[in-house]
């Protein structure tokens, strides 16, 4: 078994919605042996006795290697603790060679996951040892490394429930919710509201202790020190017990609390100055430590940390106590637990000493042992939830604190005997703090979790906002482009600041960013990024939605134009047309549901038969009012587009619209067949996003079929009284449309310059010539610069192939290199004739063309 060709899909895909990595699997004869292959599941159990090896329920034949392959790597991930599910092994048209898909919920644990089940299955195959445990702790380590925070994780899930998209921008918490103009970031607990000025204050514990005093919010008192002796003698005005930290500091570190002695507060500031080289003494305030939770100025959650602890047993020492509390499956480093692992540091050591105690010591039997002074989750402390307990007033105060200091989502520590009581002559606020940690609230260690994440989704997005953009996308064999950028137009003339994708760029309000073929999801991806976009249009293409998937997540609009004969048939193992109608259908499947529309091409029967898979509803279009598709339809007095004498009529059950076709100037007055179809596609998809029908008659209007708004998409030029037109047709049924097009247009002769694409099949590339030889007097081939494969002069063969049986062409000419294939055209061409040229380099083609039409 030989695995190749793994990808990572990243969004809705062929398979399913789920993010998985694809990878082609190839079996030999030896390895489809029933007496082989028994015996290889055997060992594959024995190494690994969790997998399952259950027969799919999409598979009726016989388990293979490739099947096997698949059940590790998902196995192995659900071991690892990653919510998997989906996977699935298809066989393609070539012997023995599988693809199998796999979800995964974070890319580089998916990855891992395949080369460890590779190695599982390679030490099946051989009979050789394979550390289960090993991997599996790998892939865990590696999940726990990288997957979101549990506050990052819970306003991202708040997000998702609320049906609002997200985007992860960095590998650590940097994350981005919504599309273009609506969009929001946070990092963790801070979000882009967060004002520096405000995290900057709150950074300031001086300042923010002046502030909330001016305030008349209860602060202890305290000044900054200089060093070790002025803290001595700023503990000695204040005249009591009192807490020295760093003035910048944040999880508690370098924070000592209750100190009395010299020595005490000499060495804290030892400790606090390696921190920040600013230091602070404060008085302590006796009580339990609170930390309130204010999102949007309204308190949200409030709880109690406790200091990290032992209780003696009369048996073991302290650090014995310690590491019997560490193995509490919910302690771990960082954040990524809800409890953290206590360690034995210097203030650790030091606070025992105050005790009379070491990390050796044995305390008494019921004897309460406190690790530290300070009760932060960070350094192991826990937390009791007492949102409920807290009074009104007090609810105030740290509402006003938070106000005071201007941050959007604010951590109040409190110190005060009850959270029952006002704060007054009971407590005072200590600390302000910014992206304050929130698992101490989804899970405390006692009491109930609290719904913080969707707090601060409602605080950034008011009900009903999914922070969504208008989508559309739209797929098909022919007329993508031109189609999009006709839907560009009718959202430009709604006032919208459209982001656009095609095969030649990417587009925000009119201006290109990005050049060359951008039909994919990362062109789509960036057009979601940008914080301009008032709508998106995206030409979605196979090949990138093979390659990764869609670059969204659902869109509110797909447009589907065709399918026809295809085209890439045979590559990415998408051999048939019917195999590229699963692959167009992928947009109609992800449409929004309930209130997405699906416009479909009802005249192509492939396309039509793509209702049946959309979660939303559709509309058909079709020149032929009589078209059963189109008859059916709209008998349910569901929305149909249609031709009428010389205007498009769009009806549905409440109203008839009507376009005449003298008002779409890309169709050339109604002459132009394949024009009218992307104007109804067009059209269809504005009606999906409720605009106003004036609207989508003015931008049908404003949009005209030129070298700017439509490069390579049948431009027309004029050169000494002879026709010329400019195509980037590339398969069969465009040129089909074409030489249908140009039936129209008289001329006493007609000459056509064409290349063909390599990657395509041989019958393929010898049916655009077969074609145009029906219909042209002089062919002019030329080999293009990439023959994508090919031999030398092998596509020229097959189009000279194509033209064996010819009705009509008579001259033939071989030339090398677009431009001249071009300048040959341009020599034989004379008045009242007709030259289509099938560009290969849009630009570069249309570029020269246009120089050689103004030189004369």
């Amino acid at each position: 078994m030989e695995v190749s060709r793994i990808r990572a899909l990243r969004g809705p895909n062929l398979w399913s919605r789920h993010t998985a990595i694809e990878a082609i699997v190839s079996c030999g004869e030896t390895d489809c042996h029933p007496g082989e292959l028994a015996g290889f599941l055997d060992r594959l159990r024995e190494r690994f006795p969790e997998i399952d090896l259950l027969r799919p329920a999409y598979h009726h034949g016989a388990l293979t290697m490739a099947h096997a392959f698949e059940c590790a790597t998902l196995g192995l991930q659900v071991q690892a603790g990653c919510p998997v599910t989906f996977s699935h092994t298809m066989e393609t048209l070539e012997t023995g060679i599988y693809q199998v898909v796999v979800e995964y919920s974070e890319e580089a644990v998916g990855r891992l996951a395949t080369e460890l089940s590779q190695t599982l299955c390679r030490a099946a195959a051989e009979d050789i040892a394979f550390d289960l445990a090993d991997a599996v702790c790998r892939l865990r380590a590696l999940n726990e490394e990288i997957r979101l925070g549990p506050s990052t994780g819970a306003i991202v899930s708040a997000a998702v429930a609320r049906g609002i998209p997200f985007r992860r921008l960095t590998d650590g918490s940097m994350v981005q919710f919504g599309w273009g103009s609506k969009q929001r970031r946070i990092q963790a607990a801070e979000t882009g509201l967060t004002g520096a000025v405000a995290e900057s204050i709150a950074q300031d514990k001086e300042l923010t202790r002046a502030l909330l005093g001016a305030a008349g919010i209860p602060v202890p008192s305290g000044r900054p020190v200089a060093n070790a002796e002025d803290a001595w003698a700023a503990a000695c005005e204040i005249g009591g017990p009192v807490v020295v930290k760093p003035q910048d500091g944040n999880q508690g570190k370098g924070v000592a609390v209750n100190l009395v002695s010299r020595e005490q507060v000499e060495a804290a500031y030892g400790i606090a100055v390696e921190i920040s080289s600013e230091v602070l003494v404060e008085r302590f305030i006796p009580g339990h430590d609170y930390r309130m939770l204010v999102v949007g100025n309204k308190l949200i959650a409030a709880a109690r940390r406790d200091p990290p602890e032992v209780m003696g047993d009369g048996t073991h020492s302290v650090r014995q106590l310690v590491e019997q509390l560490n193995s509490d499956p919910r302690r771990g480093e960082g954040h990524a637990n809800s409890l953290t692992k206590i360690h034995f540091d210097e203030i650790t050591l030091a606070h025992l000493a105050t005790e009379g105690l070491s990390a050796e010591s044995v305390p008494p039997e019921g004897t309460r042992i406190f690790l530290r002074n300070n009760a932060n989750l960070s350094t192991g402390g826990t937390a009791t939830d007492v949102t409920d307990d807290v009074h009104s007033e007090l609810a105030k105060r740290v509402e006003a604190a938070a106000q005071m200091i201007g941050l959007d989502i604010c951590g109040i520590d409190v110190v005060c005997d009850s959270v029952s009581n006002p704060l007054e002559e009971q407590g005072a606020v200590i600390e302000i703090n910014a992206a304050p940690g929130l698992r101490m609230h989804l899970q405390p260690s006692f009491g109930k979790g609290r719904a913080v994440g969707e707090a601060i989704i409602a605080n950034m997005f008011k009900d009903g906002d999914d922070a969504r953009i208008p989508v559309v996308a739209v797929s098909g064999t022919n007329g993508k482009t031109t189609t999009v950028r006709m839907i560009a137009s009718i959202l430009d003339y709604q006032g919208l600041r459209v982001g656009m994708t095609s095969t030649d760029g990417v587009y925000i309000d009119g201006q290109r960013i990005d050049t060359g073929d951008c039909s994919g999801p990362k062109s789509a991806k960036k057009v979601l990024l940008h914080p301009d976009v008032d709508a998106a249009v995206f030409e979605t293409a196979r090949g990138g939605l093979l390659r990764e998937g869609l670059g969204f997540d659902r869109c509110n609009v797909a447009v589907v134009t065709n399918i026809g004969m295809g085209d890439h048939l045979g590559l990415s193992y998408i051999n048939t047309v019917e195999d590229l109608t699963a692959v167009k259908r992928v947009i109609v499947q992800n449409v929004t549901p309930g209130t997405g529309v699906a416009v479909l091409n009802a005249a192509d029967p492939l396309v039509a038969g793509m209702a049946a898979h959309c979660p939303g509803s559709v509309t058909f279009f079709a020149r032929n009012p009589e078209n059963p598709v189109i008859v059916k339809h709209r008998a349910q007095g569901k929305r149909v587009i249609y031709l009428d004498g010389d205007s498009i009529v769009a009806s549905d059950a409440d109203a008839e619209h009507r376009i005449p076709l003298g008002g779409v100037p890309v169709t050339q007055n109604g002459t132009i067949a394949f024009q009218i179809d992307n104007a109804m596609a067009a059209a269809g998809a504005g009606w999906a996003l409720g605009l106003d029908w004036e609207i989508i008659r003015a931008g049908l209007a404003a949009f005209v079929s030129n070298m700017q708004t439509a490069p390579g998409r049948f431009n027309l030029f004029s050169h000494r009284g002879a026709t010329l037109i400019a195509d980037y047709g590339h398969n069969a049924d465009a040129i089909r449309a074409l030489v249908h097009a140009i039936d129209s247009m008289p001329a006493k002769r007609r000459s056509v310059v064409i290349s063909g694409a390599g990657d395509r099949r041989d019958e393929d590339i010898r049916q655009q010539t077969e074609i145009l030889g029906d219909a042209f007097d002089e062919v002019v081939l030329y080999q293009d610069q990439c023959q994508r494969g090919r031999a030398d002069g092998e596509v020229l063969g097959l189009l000279r192939q194509g033209l064996e049986n010819a009705k009509r062409t008579r001259d033939v000419k071989e030339i090398r290199g677009e431009f001249v294939a071009i300048d040959t055209a341009f020599a034989n061409l004379k008045a009242g004739e007709l030259c289509l040229i099938l560009v290969d380099q849009v630009e570069e083609a249309l570029g020269y063309i246009t120089k050689r039409v103004f030189a004369g």
